[in-house]
C-alpha cells in the first residue's frame, strides 16, 4: 500500500521544491515591492540577453512564482528591508542629494 503512494509523494515533493524559484530568490535577495519574483521572471522573458535555453524554464516556473508571490504577499506588506544592499542604496541616494546641492571641489 505504501509502495503506490511513494512515487506520487516523491513527484509532489519535487514539484514543490522547484516551484516558485524566482519568488524565493527575490525574497531572499532583498528586493522590495509586491510580486518581485513575477516581475523578475517577466523581465528575464522580455530581455533579449537571456539565453534561449533558459527562457522555457522561466516560462514554466512563472505561474508557480506568481502563486508563491501571492502566498508571500502578507510578508511583503509588513516587512522592512534592512539588507546591506538597501542601506547602501539609501546612503548613496542621500549622498547624491547632498552632492547635487554642493558642487564637488575641482
Amino acid at each position: 500500500m505504501m509502495k503506490s503512494y511513494l512515487p506520487t509523494l516523491i513527484l509532489g515533493s519535487g514539484l514543490l521544491t522547484v516551484s516558485g524559484c524566482s519568488s524565493v530568490m527575490t525574497h531572499t535577495g532583498g528586493q522590495e515591492g509586491y510580486y518581485p519574483g513575477t516581475r523578475a521572471s517577466y523581465e528575464m522573458l522580455a530581455d533579449s540577453d537571456t539565453s534561449w535555453g533558459y527562457k522555457p524554464f522561466v516560462a514554466l516556473d512563472m505561474p508557480f512564482t506568481a502563486v508563491m508571490d501571492t502566498v508571500l504577499l502578507p510578508w511583503d506588506m509588513f516587512r522592512t528591508d534592512k539588507s546591506l544592499k538597501s542601506r547602501v542604496e539609501a546612503s548613496e541616494s542621500k549622498n547624491l542629494a547632498t552632492n547635487s546641492v554642493i558642487p564637488p571641489v575641482q
